[in-house]
C-alpha cells in the first residue's frame, strides 16, 4: 500500500477568531492510500493546542509501514490528527474495495442530514451582533467566547438573533468564578450548552459546581481513555475525529460515552468537506452537531458536502466513503 501526503490550504470566507488567536486560512494534510486497484483518502487538521504542526503530523504519517489495518493502526499511532487522516483514508479505501458505503461496513443505518451549528467568531459585541443578525435564519448558532468580559457579547448575539438556539464555546478561557457568575445569564439568554468553560488541566473545579446549563468536554475529552477523568464534571462530550484519531475510535467513543450517560456533540476543526464527511456518521442522532467547517471556507473540495435547511447531508461516494 502506497502512502502519499500533501498539504492543502483553503481560504476562509472571513477572519476566524477564538480566544487563542485568529486565522485567515485552513492548512490541512491530505492522505492518499493506494493499492493495486483502488485509492482512499482522508484529511486532518494539525492543532497547535495539542502540540501538532504540519511537519510533525506529516512525519508521523510518513513513518508508517507499508502494510497495516485499521486495528493495527491504533497501536502504530496515538490518538490525534495523523491517525485520523490515515484511519479515514483506510475506511474510504475499504469502501472502494468492497463496493459498499462506509456506514454499511460499520453496520450502521444509512445516515440522514443533521442540523449543524454555525460558528460566530470572537469579536467586539457590535461585530458579533452584526454576525448574529446576518445568520439569524440559522436554527443553531455557536458563539466563540472565552474572555472575562463576555456578557456584552452574549447580550449582543441574542439581540441579533432572538429566535436562534445558541451554544457557547469558551475554549478554556473562563475560570470557575467567571462561569458561576455567567450561569444565571446563560439561562436567561436561552443558552443550551456551554463547551469547555475551564482549562482542561483545571476542570476539577467543575465537580460539585451548579451547572444549570449542560457543560460539554472538548479539550478535556480525546478518546475512550479520557472518560474516567470526566465523571462529575461534564454532561456532554465533544467528539472530534482529529482528537480521537479517526472514525474507528470515534464510533467506539460514542458507544462508550452513551453507555455512561453522556450526551454527544460531534465537532470539527476548520477543514474541508473531506474532513467533515466521516464525522457525519458519528453525528447521527447527536445532541449537537457542529460540522460547519466548510461553511467557513471561501473554497472547498470537489463534490463538497451539501448544506441546506435540513442540515449537513452525508457525503456522496465521490467525496468519501
Amino acid at each position: 500500500m502506497q502512502i502519499d501526503v500533501s498539504r492543502d490550504v483553503f481560504r476562509l470566507a472571513q477572519v476566524f477568531t477564538i480566544s487563542r488567536g485568529s486565522r485567515t486560512e485552513a492548512k490541512v494534510l491530505t492522505v492518499r492510500l493506494t493499492d493495486e486497484a483502488h485509492q482512499g483518502w482522508g484529511e486532518c487538521v494539525p492543532y497547535a493546542r495539542y502540540d501538532e504542526t504540519l511537519d510533525s503530523v506529516e512525519a508521523e504519517i510518513r513513518g508508517l509501514p507499508n502494510t497495516f489495518t485499521r486495528q493495527s493502526l491504533m497501536d502504530l499511532l496515538p490518538a490525534g490528527a495523523a491517525r485520523n487522516a490515515v484511519d479515514c483514508a483506510l475506511w474510504d479505501l475499504e469502501t472502494k474495495r468492497a463496493g459498499k458505503r462506509a456506514w454499511e461496513l460499520a453496520g450502521l443505518p444509512a445516515p440522514k442530514p443533521e442540523i449543524t451549528a454555525y460558528t460566530l467568531s470572537l469579536d467586539t459585541p457590535d461585530a458579533m451582533r452584526a454576525q448574529a443578525a446576518k445568520n439569524a435564519h440559522r436554527p443553531l448558532l455557536k458563539i466563540k467566547l472565552g474572555t472575562p468580559d463576555d456578557m456584552p457579547r452574549l447580550e449582543a448575539v441574542r439581540a441579533g438573533a432572538p429566535d436562534a438556539k445558541i451554544i457557547v464555546d469558551a475554549n478554556e478561557g473562563w475560570s470557575a468564578e467567571v462561569y458561576a457568575d455567567l450561569a444565571p445569564h446563560l439561562v436567561r439568554l436561552g443558552v443550551a450548552l456551554v463547551e469547555q468553560p475551564l482549562p482542561a488541566g483545571d476542570d476539577e473545579a467543575l465537580i460539585g459546581l451548579d451547572r444549570p446549563v449542560p457543560v460539554c468536554a472538548d479539550e478535556s475529552c480525546h478518546d475512550r481513555a479520557s472518560l474516567p477523568g470526566l465523571r462529575g464534571k461534564y454532561d456532554v462530550i465533544n467528539i472530534k475525529l482529529d482528537k480521537t484519531g479517526g472514525l474507528t475510535e470515534a464510533l467506539e467513543l460514542r458507544r462508550a460515552a452513551q453507555a455512561e450517560g453522556y450526551g454527544i456533540m460531534v465537532g470539527c476543526m476548520v477543514g474541508s468537506s473531506l474532513a467533515m464527511a466521516p464525522a457525519t456518521l458519528v453525528a447521527q442522532g447527536a445532541l449537537v452537531t457542529d460540522l460547519d467547517g466548510p461553511l467557513l471556507l471561501a473554497e472547498d473540495r470537489d463534490t463538497p458536502l451539501i448544506f441546506d435547511d435540513a442540515g449537513v447531508h452525508p457525503p456522496e461516494a465521490e467525496l468519501w466513503g
